[in-house]
């Protein structure tokens, strides 16, 4: 049952990311082409997901904008995965920097990550560039923690010991054995920024201060259709399907890469639980 559920949401996550990058296959509309005369058309064979208030083809600029959303994710992803590996390593292995980058990280964790992300990209400007940049900045701290902690718990192991015994240096016992060590928790944790960068684009796309018009995200997609959500339904409800749906995949499919990681983790049975409750009362 698991692994029909995991292969149904894979299959919708695929179906995204195909039609993200090849929804202008499909459709001979183009996202930025104005028509007055056909504004704020309902849904139809036409137009599949209707039109905008500038006669635009929404269902091009969603795909689009799912497109520019998985683009900022995945940049997120791979930055901050880089940058907060790189720092839990070094902070679990050398105490002087643990005790300068932790406090760094934990300065930035007493801001929310959304309004720290709108300051960033207040001071830098509204693109996309900046937007990869502020929303990587928020999330290295919460991989570095990560992977210090699953660092330091190896670092104690017999065989970093015996590596130290034997005379390696620490370049070599950082990289190539604390490292391979980290990967499992690193997959995780990527995962996780990578939905939730997507849903943070969103909402900075969504208060003006993410990806600017009239390049499509689906943060401004919404803003646009906010004005006329009583009458264009269609502008606040495929944008808003696309988030959902797209974040419910990618939460899925991470959920069971922790616990293929991290079986520990996983729930334990009804049986098992109903057993453990009857050794505590006759206990």
């Amino acid at each position: 049952m698991k692994n029909r559920k995991l292969l149904l949401w894979c299959g919708v996550l695929a179906a995204i990311v195909l039609l993200s990058f090849c929804g202008s296959l499909f459709s001979p509309w183009d996202a930025y082409s104005i028509d007055p005369l056909s504004r704020l058309k309902a849904p139809s064979a036409t137009h599949w997901f209707g039109t905008d208030n500038f006669g635009r083809d929404l269902f091009v600029r969603v795909a689009l904008a799912v497109r520019v959303s998985l683009s900022v994710g995945a940049a997120v992803a791979l930055i901050a995965g880089a940058v907060g590996m790189v720092i839990g390593l070094l902070c679990a292995w050398y105490r002087s920097l643990d005790r300068i980058l932790m406090r760094v990280c934990d300065g930035l964790f007493a801001f929310p990550s959304l309004l720290l992300a709108i300051a960033i990209v207040g001071v830098l400007g509204p693109n996309v560039a900046n937007v990869v940049l502020a929303l990587s900045l928020v999330y290295v701290p919460s991989i570095a923690r990560v992977i210090r902690g699953a660092a330091m718990v190896v670092k104690e192991k017999n065989f970093i010991e015996a590596l130290r015994a034997q005379g390696a240096t620490s370049g070599r016992i950082v990289w190539l054995h604390l490292l391979p060590n980290v990967i499992s928790p690193l997959i995780v944790q990527v995962t996780w920024v990578f939905s939730v960068a997507i849903l943070t684009e969103a909402a900075l796309s969504f208060l003006g201060s993410g990806v600017p018009a009239p390049m499509p995200s689906l943060g401004n997609l919404l803003l646009e259709g906010k004005v006329v959500i009583f009458t264009a339904w269609w502008m606040t409800f495929f944008p808003g399907v696309a988030i959902v749906l797209l974040i419910l995949a990618l939460n899925i499919v991470g959920d069971d890469l922790r616990d293929s990681a991290e079986p520990g983790l996983r729930p334990l049975p009804g049986r098992v639980l109903r057993l453990l409750k009857r050794g505590e009362q006759h206990g």
